[in-house]
């Protein structure tokens, strides 16, 4: 068994690092002061000066082996530095949720007019995109329960429906949303849901509101939509009628393994600034780094990193060997495991800060929102355990006794 990175997964990370140090990091804040002045959901500048540094550099779609040549294993150590700065790194490397999940969706479903229309622009970072599923009026984590209704009319569908937390709506550059609906309702439950390609100008979109997490306005929105008879072409629909819940799944299994890797990253980064924080600060007499129950925090922080990244490395592997199918078990294990593991690391650190850990003047208290907000996204966290617990109580053990 060897742990040692790939020599090429080992130049990439290299190039990632001297990039974040020398551009991302420092962006931060002109990134934050843009947005402040110039309205939450407007497009910072910076991003094209980062984002045509990122393509100079070689590091651009590394999410998709085909073509990055990187296996998922290589693409975790790159995508966990990304997650250092979880704002503007993807994007700048072009690796941003939900875009990476719909460029996975369209490479493997779409018609060679639907990737030329959407996918290439989306590969070139020219626009971005949504997936809209999640609904407000039902429990969205089954989505044999969408309601959202697209029923056919000639040579287009119509659209009727809402839908709500649709990452990627506020931003000024979104052009398409894939969305879930039911094309058949009498048919068998996983049978009923089919996803439409349907532009943003559409008549009868309407952008009802954009929900905060925690307070926190993200710059490219999480939002609340109503289709009211909206209209595309039949040509528009992805894959064939009835095929909407496989889309579903083949799109979030590698999207749940992208968070987890970004969620280390966020927990690095927490863990850097609360062992910076306690080697500097005083109190009682001595550094916070002497004080035994802060040690406590720091080991106890390492340990959990390293433990959730093995097995994130261990998913990424089987998604390599046998598919996102042979890893479905690990890919719910690391959604549930990783993202509460940030929460708690980043947790750690906001004690160790006091009342600066709560403020903007450090990026904790985002990450924590943020951290949070993971173990319900892509599936909540009791989700995915009925998953491994189903998956568990059909396991024939060795030996019981």
């Amino acid at each position: 068994m060897d742990f040692a990175l790939s020599a090429q997964a080992e130049d990439h990370c290299t190039r990632m690092w001297d990039f974040m140090r020398e551009e991302v990091f420092p962006a931060e804040k002109e990134w934050a002061e843009h947005l402040r002045t110039h309205g939450e959901h407007t497009h910072p500048p910076v991003m094209e000066r980062l984002k045509a540094s990122a393509r100079e550099r070689g590091l651009w779609n590394l999410f998709l082996p085909k073509l990055a040549g990187l296996s998922n294993v290589e693409y975790a150590a790159i995508a966990e530095i990304s997650g250092w700065s979880p704002v503007i790194a993807p994007e700048a490397i072009n690796c941003q949720a939900p875009d990476t999940g719909n460029m996975e969706t369209l490479e493997l479903f779409a018609t060679p007019e639907q990737r030329e229309q959407w996918l290439e622009p989306l590969l070139a970072g020219e626009i971005r995109s949504a997936f809209a599923m999640t609904e407000p009026d039902v429990a969205s984590s089954d989505a044999t329960n969408i309601e959202t209704r697209i029923v056919r009319d000639g040579d287009e569908y119509v659209l009727n429906g809402r839908k709500w937390w649709i990452t990627g709506v506020a931003d000024e550059r979104c052009r398409l949303l894939i969305v879930m609906g039911k094309t058949d309702p009498g048919a068998e439950p996983h049978r009923q849901q089919s996803m439409l390609l349907v532009p943003i100008d559409t008549p009868g979109v309407e952008v009802v509101r954009h929900l905060p997490i925690f307070g926190y306005q993200d710059q490219h929105g999480h939002s609340e939509l109503v289709f009211r008879d909206v209209r595309v072409p039949v040509s528009n629909l992805l894959a064939g009628e009835g095929d909407g819940f496989t889309i579903a799944q083949a799109r979030l299994g590698p999207g749940r393994i992208h968070h987890a890797m970004r969620a280390i990253g966020m927990a690095e980064r927490a863990l850097a600034l609360m062992v910076d924080r306690a080697k500097s600060r005083v109190a009682f007499g001595q550094h916070l780094s002497e004080q035994g129950v802060v040690r406590d925090l720091i080991a106890q922080s390492r340990i959990e990193i390293d433990q959730a990244r093995l097995y994130v490395y261990k998913t990424a592997w089987l998604i390599d060997q046998y598919g996102a199918k042979g890893a479905r078990t690990e890919i719910a294990g690391i959604k549930v495991a990783a993202p509460a593991m940030a929460t708690q690391v980043i947790d750690r650190a906001i004690e160790v800060f006091g009342g600066m850990g709560v403020s903007d003047d450090v990026p904790l208290a985002y990450f924590y929102a943020w951290a949070r907000v993971l173990r319900i996204v892509d599936g909540p966290d009791a989700v995915h355990r009925r998953s491994i617990a189903r998956d568990e109580l059909r396991r024939v053990p060795p030996y019981v006794g």
